[in-house]
């Protein structure tokens, strides 16, 4: 279905945003207050970037439909003494990630560190990415917001929060706090009545590690489907015959998406739409451009390129948003370090990362510089042939 409409205007140039008109949404003994959001010019928190930003109207999301291709979970910044949001560099990373050609991006996911912002600040992220996209000539792009949380009041209120602050759709995870005493039904009721509530799409993210180990199954995502303002699922278990199971049995449009960038090909070829997926932050566009591939039929160039996506998608498994965020700082020169009590890489981690990521990295400057023969990384061939059996193939 069509994202929200009759969108108000917001602006973080004050840090003032104003909410979408919400009556009707909201049952009276949710909530009663669809007025102005105010996150208050005396409120502290958040480093340089603000004095640079216009106010503006946001575009109409009825442009700004879900399409088939990758999506990245935007990394959320940080100031590296204060801790306090790292706005200008929200908004460079955002228009770095829609210029390589990404589909949409997603905040409040893992990666943007949802679990350690407040609910203020998750307005003011959202909305700083989706100012940087407009003013970049972005307008079109989705934004999908993490909106999960235990009890259905409370991600019903995160959903209104990504719509006042610039959000397209929710993307929410199921409760898992008191786990043990859910059954499948629960889920099922969870989502149900959120998605009757929410002002905006949904898609349910299906993460057993960050969820105590709820492990959606098919049957209760193809039964969620059929819901009206549910859109697509997220699924970061990996379990491509799932992932098969859903494609084939959803609605028409139903976005079933990968959950990372180490299976986008097995995700495409049993009928997904497309990956979210954290790598997209460091190699956006090789990221993209597997989809690319294999939408124009050259699977083989494709297989080659997963191969190397994989092997850096590894590198971001097993070392998460520290792992990421190192890289960015090692080699695009900003990243910063997470949230404490996230642990910051010692200059002999954060090198080792660096080396892990380097095939992925050079195969990421290579599609970003044309590709071009004269790009190709003749001097690394003794260390990643297959890289630069790929970059000569795609050079051609």
């Amino acid at each position: 279905m069509p994202p929200h409409t009759n969108a108000q205007t917001y602006s973080i140039s004050d840090l003032h945003i104003e909410s979408y008109t919400m009556d009707g949404f909201f049952d009276n003994n949710l909530t009663q207050n669809h007025s102005k959001y105010s996150l208050a010019k005396s409120m502290n928190g958040y480093s340089a970037g603000l004095s640079g930003l216009t106010k503006g109207k946001a575009a109409s999301t009825d442009a700004r439909p879900l399409v088939p291709g990758i999506y990245a979970p935007t990394v959320a910044f940080f100031d590296e003494e204060t801790e306090d949001l790292d706005l200008a560099t929200i908004k460079k990373h955002a228009v770095r990630l829609a210029e390589a050609g990404l589909h949409g991006l997603v905040t409040q996911g893992s990666n943007g560190e949802a679990v350690h912002l407040s609910h203020s600040e998750r307005r003011v992220v959202t909305a700083a990415t989706r100012e940087a996209l407009d003013e970049a000539g972005f307008s079109n792009m989705p934004i999908i917001v993490g909106c999960g949380s235990q009890s259905i009041r409370e991600t019903i209120e995160l959903c209104q929060d990504a719509l006042s602050a610039g959000g397209d759709y929710a993307m929410i995870l199921p409760p898992s706090y008191y786990g043990a005493l859910y059954t499948p039904d629960s889920q099922f009721e969870f989502f149900t009545k959120v998605a009757d509530q929410s002002p905006v799409p949904i898609l349910i993210y299906n993460y057993p590690g960050a969820v105590s180990g709820i492990d959606l199954n098919s049957d209760v995502i193809n039964r969620l489907a059929k819901h009206k303002n549910i859109v697509g699922c997220k699924l970061t278990c990996g379990n491509t015959g799932k992932l098969v199971r859903i494609a084939a049995r959803a609605p028409n449009g139903f976005m079933t998406m990968g959950g990372s960038a180490d299976f986008t090909l097995p995700a495409l070829i049993g009928g997904g739409k497309g990956v979210i997926g954290g790598l997209a932050n460091i190699a956006p566009k090789a990221c993209a451009e597997v989809f690319n591939l294999y939408t124009s039929g050259k699977i083989d160039e494709a297989e080659k390129m997963q191969a190397i996506i994989g092997r850096g998608d590894w590198v971001a498994i097993k070392s998460g948003v520290v792992g990421t965020k190192s890289c960015l700082q090692s080699h695009f020169k900003y990243g910063g370090y997470g949230r404490k009590p996230l642990p910051r890489p010692t200059s002999e981690q954060a090198a080792a990362y660096l080396a892990e990521f380097e095939e992925l990295l050079l195969l990421e400057e290579f599609l970003m510089g044309g590709p071009e023969e004269d790009k190709i990384h003749h001097d690394k061939a003794a260390e990643y042939p297959e890289l630069v059996e790929l970059e000569k193939i795609l050079a051609l």
